[in-house]
């Protein structure tokens, strides 16, 4: 592990959202920071949705600079689902429970575990991560279709506390980040597949108003979606699915 890749540490009990208070210590900033927060007022999701944040789940950003193309960014969310997975299997022993969901949901049990969200400011990136470690939102919260949210607590009985799995997310995802600056994506995407949710099968790629129905064949050399319909190919670089 590069010693420039291990990040500092702050906790803090209550914060609006670790994402938000990341791109204020970006100014200061002298190495990449985790920020770790007992409790969010204000957490969000992708596409702007609340995050709900009580306390005994798992909130925190990594925050960095690095200068690269928004396609090379983006890359960092299967860094983070394949560091999720080998946190959890660390933590649990059950890795044959955990899948990854394209493009970068952890499910256990088939259900939604954790959310990612990516932001970049200049030459900032904050990857904001929430895990239900202890509680998960009531089906009705979540959109019609979507895969019902669960928690690590009530799927394994194990209570894991946030600290305790920064201890081993933390290191995770700096190996995988190592890995992905000196050999590129092609390991990443080699195992990322290997831990894929519903591939080879039929799923539901849903883009605004318009949804795509086939078999999910692969993701290619780009991080998109491969999706296999009646007419052919097609490779979807943003999407929500649906099983």
């Amino acid at each position: 592990m590069c010693a420039d890749l291990i990040p500092a540490r702050l906790e803090l009990t209550t914060v609006d959202s670790t994402n938000a208070e990341a791109f204020r210590q970006a100014p200061e900033l002298r190495g990449p920071l985790w920020i770790l927060a007992a409790e969010q007022s204000a957490g969000r999701g992708r596409r702007a949705r609340e995050w709900v944040s009580p306390p005994g789940n798992f909130y925190a950003s990594l925050v960095q600079k690095i200068d690269e193309p928004p396609v090379l960014l983006g890359l960092r969310s299967f860094t983070t689902a394949l560091a999720l997975y080998d946190a959890f299997s660390a933590l649990t022993g059950l890795s044959p429970a955990f899948a990854l969901k394209w493009p970068n949901d952890v499910l256990l049990n088939g259900g939604k575990l954790t959310g990612i969200l990516l932001e970049a400011q200049g030459p900032c990136l904050v990857i904001g991560i929430g895990v239900n470690l202890i509680g998960a939102p009531p089906p009705a919260r979540v959109e019609p279709g979507a895969v019902p949210p669960v928690s690590l607590l009530g799927e394994t009985g194990l209570r894991i506390t946030p600290a305790h799995f920064l201890d081993a997310l933390a290191p995770a995802m700096s190996e995988w980040e190592g890995r992905f600056r000196h050999e590129g994506f092609a390991p990443l995407r080699k195992a990322w597949l290997a831990r894929a949710a519903r591939l080879g099968e039929r799923i539901i790629a849903r883009t605004g108003t318009l949804s795509r129905e086939g078999t999910f064949e692969t993701i290619d050399d780009q991080g998109n979606l491969m999706l296999r319909e009646a007419h052919g190919l097609t490779a979807i670089p943003a999407a929500e699915v649906f099983f």
